[in-house]
C-alpha cells in the first residue's frame, strides 16, 4: 500500500472487546485526528422485575473509527479495542456515504430510542410467563391498565388470550431475561 493511501482517513468498522463497545470508542475518541462513531439502541426488555430500558450497542462488538492506516498500530492498542476488521492484509474502508445514511436514520444522534407502545396488528413476543418465547400478534388493547389481548398459535391451534402489556416485547428485540 501506498504511503498517500496510509495517510489519507477513512471510516473503518472496528471490533471492541466484549461488551466493551463504548469503553472503545471513549478512548479513540480522546486520539488526535480520530473520529468515532458507534450507534446505540435503547429499548424496553421485560425482565422478573418488570420492564426495564437497557442501551447496547446497535452492532455489538463493533463501531466505526475514521484514521489513517498509519495510526492502525494505535488504534489496535487502545484500552477497549480488540481490532479492526480486515481480511488478510487488506483493511476494508467503510464508504463515508455508509456512515452518513446511518447517522441521517439516526436523526444525527449516537442513540436510536425504540418505543415500547404496542399497537393491534404489532407481532410480539411473550417475554415471561407460561407462553414465554412464543410469537403472537396484538389484536387489541383493554381498557384495564396495561392489558392487552393477543392472538398465538398453542398446541397446533390459534388463541386468544388477555395478557399484561409488560410480557411483551416488539419483534426484533431479543426478550432475554436477566
Amino acid at each position: 500500500m501506498s504511503d498517500g493511501l496510509e495517510a489519507a482517513p477513512a471510516w473503518y468498522c472496528v471490533r471492541s472487546q466484549l461488551k466493551h463497545e463504548h469503553i472503545a470508542a471513549g478512548q479513540l475518541q480522546q486520539l488526535p485526528g480520530v473520529d468515532v462513531f458507534c450507534p446505540r439502541v435503547r429499548f424496553q426488555r421485560a425482565t422478573r422485575r418488570g420492564k426495564v430500558w437497557f442501551t447496547e450497542a446497535m452492532f455489538p462488538n463493533y463501531l466505526f473509527a475514521r484514521f489513517g492506516l498509519r495510526d492502525l498500530r494505535l488504534i489496535k492498542s487502545t484500552q477497549g479495542v480488540a481490532g479492526v476488521v480486515h481480511f488478510g492484509d487488506y483493511f476494508a474502508p467503510v464508504p463515508d456515504a455508509v456512515i452518513a445514511d446511518l447517522r441521517t436514520r439516526l436523526d444525527d444522534s449516537d442513540l436510536k430510542v425504540f418505543p415500547d407502545a404496542v399497537q393491534p396488528g404489532d407481532e410480539v413476543v411473550i417475554a415471561d410467563g407460561t407462553f414465554m418465547g412464543i410469537t403472537a400478534v396484538v389484536q387489541r388493547l383493554l381498557p384495564a391498565k396495561d392489558r392487552v389481548r393477543v392472538l398465538l398459535e398453542f398446541l397446533g391451534r390459534p388463541v386468544e388470550t388477555e395478557m399484561a402489556s409488560a410480557s411483551l416485547v416488539k419483534t426484533g428485540v431479543n426478550p432475554r431475561l436477566d
